[in-house]
């Protein structure tokens, strides 16, 4: 069944690991992290590479450099729409992955991306909340514009390779699908996601984002 939207909203970047950085072993596995024995090593639900049983056309998607917006746009009229932007503090899920301790205050921003009024794909966006106030300021005045709008003009920005997984109920990013779409709460079905750290001034920006089923429907009709 598609689900309809409520109305409301590349360029080159230099691609490299931070300094301080995680793991990328081959065949995948799960991330972790592998500098400062002082903040963690928990494992998180992210592996780096592509989640096993992925089609080809999932793989792809999954690992599409650049701006996502960009890729959606060739689909069809894109619009966004934020459904929160809050203050909170750092699950275990996504703290290896930006290589802070587990309780450290972030931002955090969740957006739906709809393609021709269908939900296609929802993201959510953290940093550590004083990033949010300095490097990183600009993620908190974009409104309904996407994040490619500050990430893609700037060449000390770089980019960690993907990490993937099927969402599972306890991740951030499944609740902030639940919340922006309540109609997914009862579904128990995994949804495919990918991540990728972007770093400024020693300073990360994670940005994840989920495929909603629809997605892959309009995809279908697309082709």
């Amino acid at each position: 069944m598609q689900r309809i939207a409520n109305p409301s909203t590349s360029v080159r970047l230099r691609v490299a690991p931070p300094t301080a950085s995680l793991a990328f072993p081959s065949p995948p596995t799960r991330c972790h992290l592998m500098t400062d024995p002082l903040l963690h090593s928990d494992l998180t639900n992210w592996i780096a590479g592509t989640v096993k049983d992925s089609t080809p056309l999932q793989e792809f998607w999954l690992q599409r450099p650049g701006a996502l917006t960009a890729g959606l746009r060739t689909l069809g009229h894109l619009r966004l729409r934020v459904s929160r932007e809050y203050a909170a503090v750092l699950p275990q899920d996504e703290a290896a992955l930006i290589q802070a301790p587990i309780g450290h205050p972030i931002w955090v921003r969740e957006i739906v991306m709809d393609i021709q009024q269908i939900d296609s794909v929802v993201a959510r966006s953290i940093t550590p909340l004083t990033a949010s106030e300095t490097t990183w300021r600009n993620m908190r005045f974009l409104q309904t514009r996407p994040l490619a709008d500050m990430l893609y003009h700037d060449a000390d920005i770089t980019r960690s390779p993907f990490f993937t997984t099927r969402l599972q109920p306890s991740q951030p990013l499944r609740q902030a699908v639940n919340y922006a779409l309540p109609d997914f709460i009862q579904q128990t079905d995994p949804l495919l996601a990918r991540c990728s750290i972007f770093w400024r001034q020693q300073q990360p920006l994670l940005v994840e984002e989920c495929f909603l089923p629809e997605f892959w429907d309009v995809l279908a009709t697309t082709a």
